[in-house]
């Protein structure tokens, strides 16, 4: 053994050899217990960050229930990323001076398809190099066309069973990336903005939002506060920028008297409670921002600006006509933003497609409290609950090339208030009709009829919109077992474990458990792991804009996989952030060298000719221990099985880990192996190899690579620890 351990020389290696010689495989364990834990895909366009280094949690429940005879599978796969992947390739077009919109949709798909192409397959060599042993023979992809084919299906049966509608309303849209976000993607931000007081004939309201006025269907106050009762009801006659107008006075509860002077104005088109007060009160909606982000004809003078030139062009005009009473320069408020480019999220009228999340919500809050699903840590129940109750209906349309297309064909001709389902007697498609506002709309399993069934036409037209990435995501468990190979999902599903990021428990955990319940009947995984994020090592989040990303396969290479994953485990509780340390990395990578240090001592009282004899159980050990000291040892290492294995079946990764390094470091390097040393003889050389070898066996889920090499150093290659049965 060399002197010191080079993890270079050997992670790579290793590997190669445990993936060709099939141990990834299930079938590894044929007559075992399934067990199955499917990798949280990571996105498609880019690097790993340290978010997918956490996922270590999953190799390690892995690595273990495989050494406990399991049949076990870790299922990879990559996530197309919808919106996050078509803004990482724009971002790439814009340093070549170009746009999407130079290039047609055909051709935009093709040379995103690519780029994904190339990224995944970097994106795997990277998961290679952590250490993670999924089943590469069953790796699968969003867009894999059987799939496609399953979440078009999903679509088709909550569109049969009246889940899903084509809703006009407002959404949260970005001008800038031009495409709409479900109210979950939507990142909020306290900003400073001027509080403009302007003057509605006799009254005074606050809005941040001056430039939005052209658009007021009325005005409102509280139907309780005695400033303003005498107006309610009444059509003021205003003075504004375009001239004399007439606005309502409407009252609703929706108004804070405390707000501004307890007077809003009411935009229906475009702001979220607005539009509520307008369904309340009958009023009319008119948008006066287009989705491009420039105001429309509506704003007279003012169309064709952005909305930061209207609102500065506005004031300048309202400020000469005398329209402004004062300016609040101080007022600060949250604004809503979008979580890509960071632009404000402007609520504007689209017609989308929704589903009706109410009962699925309530299923899914069921499941729970029935114990059907349980959450490590346990606290993270209260949010999920909290989430679930106050669900909106959810809108899976976006405005992008990218992602898998929805399958709903336009007839414009039909305007038949017909929602059943006829079937195509030529096509042999089973259709569903939805009526819109300005058309009928036929949902198929994706293929497209020959003509609409209500009407005859043969001109239809696809939405051009994608599904929301998270609604395939929602069904992952479902559609990559189903795909997977023949009678993996009467095996493996439920799965046994979801582990991920709390960070997506709304977006992705709770749809995986709607979604699964709704479409087979039962929960999509038994028990729920929540892993907190990884900061800088100043404690802040990690991002690019900051400057503050640290690249894990950078850290791989100056300290080894080992060590990363062991010092991404040690010392922080479940669910809770941590910041990335340098100093514990350090102390990871010298306690690698201290366990090869311990090998390299008994590989060289080996060469004093003792005898090395493997697979002594411990309970063989009892018997043969003569020396007080060596069955001493033997006692703390069946302790120390014990007490792992009760460990990592509650998901108390980081006590498991304290546990092993401190038996490793101080129980058997400082003071066994210090004993041994002066009385060393063929008995008591049995005795601290094999407890190595306990050793080893236990630390393999959390280090797999050093454990490894040592092992075949000691036993040759044909003995190999992966498939080691777990200590008893």
């Amino acid at each position: 053994m060399d002197k010191v351990y080079n993890n270079k020389n050997v992670e790579e290696k290793i590997y190669k050899e445990w993936e060709g010689k099939g141990f990834f495989k299930p079938e590894v364990n044929p007559k075992g217990k399934p067990y199955c834990i499917i990798l949280p895909p990571p996105n498609a366009n880019g690097n790993l960050h340290f978010g997918h280094a956490m996922m270590c949690l999953e190799d390690i429940l892995v690595r273990y229930h495989r050494m406990k005879g399991d049949s076990a599978l870790f299922l990879p796969g990559a996530d197309h990323a919808g919106f996050e992947t078509q803004f990482v390739f724009e971002k790439k077009l814009q340093v070549e001076g170009k746009s999407r919109f130079d290039y047609k949709r055909e051709d935009l798909f093709q040379m995103i398809w690519d780029y994904v192409m190339e990224n995944k397959s970097n994106m795997e060599d990277q998961l290679r190099k952590l250490g993670f042993s999924v089943d590469w023979s069953r790796e699968k992809f969003p867009l894999d066309k059987d799939i496609v084919g399953l979440v078009y299906k999903a679509f088709k049966k909550l569109a049969d069973d009246g889940l899903v509608y084509r809703g006009d309303r407002l959404v949260n849209y970005c001008t800038h990336d031009g495409t709409s976000f479900s109210d979950l993607e939507v990142v909020y931000e306290e900003r400073k903005n001027p509080l403009f007081y302007i003057k509605y004939g006799p009254l005074v309201l606050a809005t941040t939002r001056p430039e939005t006025k052209f658009g007021d269907t009325a005005v409102a106050v509280h139907p309780d506060d005695i400033r303003y009762k005498k107006y309610i009801g009444e059509e003021l006659e205003i003075e504004t920028v375009l001239g004399k107008a007439r606005i309502k006075v409407v009252a609703d509860k929706m108004v804070d008297p405390q707000f501004g002077t307890g007077v809003v104005k009411i935009t229906p088109a475009h702001d979220f409670d607005d539009f509520e007060v307008a369904k309340r009160h009958n009023l009319p909606m008119v948008q006066v921002i287009n989705h491009d982000g420039k105001m429309n004809a509506k704003a007279g003078k003012f169309a064709g600006l952005y909305v930061k030139q209207a609102r500065k062009a506005v004031v300048e005009e309202m400020q000469a006509k005398g329209l402004i009473e004062k300016i609040d320069e101080e007022y600060v408020h949250r604004i809503g933003l979008c979580y890509k480019c960071k632009n404000p999220i402007e609520p504007l009228p689209l017609e989308q497609w929704y589903i009706k999340t109410e009962k699925l919500a309530k299923d899914g809050v069921k499941v729970v409290k029935d114990g059907k699903i349980k959450f490590y840590p346990k606290n993270f129940e209260k949010r999920y609950f909290q989430w679930m109750e106050n669900l909106k209906d959810w809108n899976v349309s976006r405005q992008i090339v990218w992602g898998i297309r929805i399958p709903a064909w336009q007839c414009i001709n039909c305007l038949k208030n017909q929602k059943s389902q006829i079937k195509n007697p030529k096509s042999k498609i089973n259709l569903t009709i939805q009526q819109s506002s300005n058309s009928s709309w036929i949902i198929t399993d994706g293929e497209k009829p020959e003509r609409c069934p209500v009407c005859g036409s043969i001109d239809l037209k696809q939405d051009p919109d994608t599904f929301d990435t998270w609604f395939s995501s929602g069904q992952w468990p479902i559609v990559t077992l189903k795909t997977g190979k023949t009678g993996d999902f009467d095996k493996f599903y439920p799965t046994s474990v979801m582990e991920t990021g709390y960070d997506i428990l709304p977006a992705w955990v709770s749809r995986m458990i709607m979604l699964g319940i709704y479409l087979e009947g039962k929960v999509p995984f038994k028990d729920i792991v929540l892993h907190g994020l990884v900061n800088d090592p100043y404690g802040k989040k990690m991002s690019k804009s900051k400057g503050n990303v640290v690249n894990p396969l950078e850290i791989i290479d100056q300290y080894g996989a080992d060590a990363l994953r062991f010092a991404l485990v040690y010392g922080t509780a479940l669910g809770n952030d941590q910041a990335l340390s340098y100093p514990k990395l350090q102390a990871m990578r010298n306690f690698s060298n201290k366990l090869w240090n311990m090998g390299r001592f008994m590989k060289m009282k080996q060469a004093e000719n003792l005898k090395l004899k493997t697979k002594i159980s411990l309970k063989e050990l009892e018997k043969l221990a003569i020396h007080e000291n060596d069955k001493k040892m033997v006692e703390k290492t069946k302790d120390l099985v014990k007490e792992v294995t009760k460990l990592l079946d509650k998901y108390d990764f980081n006590h498991a880990a304290q546990k092993l390094y401190d038996f490793a470091w101080h129980d058997f390097a400082d003071k066994y192996i210090e004993d041994v040393k002066n009385r060393i003889d063929q008995n008591s050389f049995n005795v601290l190899n094999s407890t190595f070898y306990v050793l080893l066996q236990l630390l393999h889920p959390f280090m797999p690579f050093i454990t490894e090499e040592i092992n075949h150093k000691f036993y040759g290659k044909d003995q190999d620890l992966i498939i080691s049965s777990w200590p008893k």
